[in-house]
């Protein structure tokens, strides 16, 4: 792996060996406070973040490393038109990695394809957010003892939330892992997601009731409802107060169940909630901190290296990618790039945003 651009990226060895990286920072922190010394790392946030900018930039201190870049792009050359591939190369001019978040979707991919140096996907829009699976997956295996042989609810926004996306696609690979999928019609899994589940043979239900399905999970991964993904403001009025869960929900619940979110919250857990041993979360945050700095350490150490030259000839037949959300119709000099799915012959996806191509 030199990217992690989605959490396909990470291989089961190599998600093996990120864990046990992981796993001897938390144990002896010490052995590391030098291990990226001279090493710097570029964070270049397009959209508000605190726990992942926060955790990246607290992971590369704490190896010995340096962290320069921005969180509000209007003050850089973003805000008079400079193009991502820019961006990136000049970024790319004085560090040894970059983490890049947008709202858009696929542009870590697009930046990727203009980098010489390892790049970070730190979230694209309502699309992936490999490094937050990275720290779900971490939390299971720590306080699991392994991932596979669970079950799991995945409550809330499943439609737009990038980290569920990100984390079914995780999970496919492990066995024996029963899925609730819990969420309004409005905000039900999208095709592409489900679709893997479909082809692992995964059991999993799409359900809209979290109260009923509270008594058979072993895990509960709880997200907001995402004001800035919708378009229609009163939609995410309707929708917002769809799930909220409340301490005395929980005497329905195992005893050593997980409870987990990616965070922010907004109403989706009640404080009262915070105090009882199964809430994780911020804990959860922590793992975050010690699964970058695992991931960092490994992709410094892999230096600068030509970016492959871009591919300019339209990929497919010169249709353009119809999501709005999509990278390509921001950055209009991207290759417009698809794949056929071998599930859906026929059919042509975006290889930026995974949306369908008419």
């Amino acid at each position: 792996m030199r990217n992690l651009i989605s959490i396909e990226d990470v291989s089961p060895d190599g998600w093996d060996a990120l864990y046990s990286l992981c796993r001897e920072i938390i144990d002896r922190p010490g052995d590391y406070v030098d291990a990226c010394r001279g090493k710097v790392l570029a964070a270049l946030f397009y959209e508000p973040s605190t726990r992942t900018n926060f955790s990246f930039q607290s992971a590369m201190l704490r190896l010995g490393g340096s962290v320069f870049g921005f969180a509000e792009p209007n003050a850089t050359s973003a805000a008079k038109g400079e193009t991502l591939a820019d961006t990136v190369r000049v970024a790319g001019s004085y560090a040894d990695a970059i983490v890049l978040r947008s709202p858009l979707e696929g542009a870590a991919l697009a930046a990727s394809l203009y980098s010489e140096l390892p790049l970070i996907n730190a979230g694209d829009g309502g699309h992936h957010h490999p490094t937050q699976t990275l720290t779900d997956m971490t939390t299971i295996a720590r306080l699991r003892g392994g991932i596979g042989g669970m079950t799991i609810g995945i409550c809330g926004d499943l439609r737009y939330g990038r980290t569920v996306h990100s984390l079914i696609l995780a999970l496919s690979k492990f066995r024996d892992i029963t899925y609730y999928l819990i969420s309004p019609p409005e905000l039900r899994t999208p095709d592409y997601v489900l679709a893997r589940l479909r082809g692992e043979g995964a059991v999993f239900f799409e359900v809209s009731d979290l109260h009923r399905t509270l008594p058979e999970l072993d895990v509960l991964y709880m997200t907001r409802i995402q004001r800035e993904r919708f378009g229609d403001p009163a939609e995410y009025d309707r929708l917002r107060g769809t799930y909220v869960l409340r301490r005395d929900a929980l005497d329905a619940a195992r005893r050593d169940m997980l409870i987990m979110h990616p965070l922010p919250r907004l109403e989706e857990i009640a404080p009262d909630v915070d105090g009882d041993p199964r809430a994780v979360y911020f804990e959860q945050a922590r793992y975050g901190m010690y699964i970058r700095m695992a991931l960092l350490l490994t992709l410094t150490r892999l230096g600068r290296e030509p970016a492959a030259p871009v591919r300019t000839a339209a990929q497919n037949g010169g249709a353009v990618c119809p999501n709005p959300s999509c990278v390509t119709r921001a950055e209009t000099y991207l290759p417009q790039l698809s794949r056929e799915d071998a599930r859906t012959p026929g059919r042509l996806y975006c290889e930026y945003c995974d949306g369908e191509i008419k």
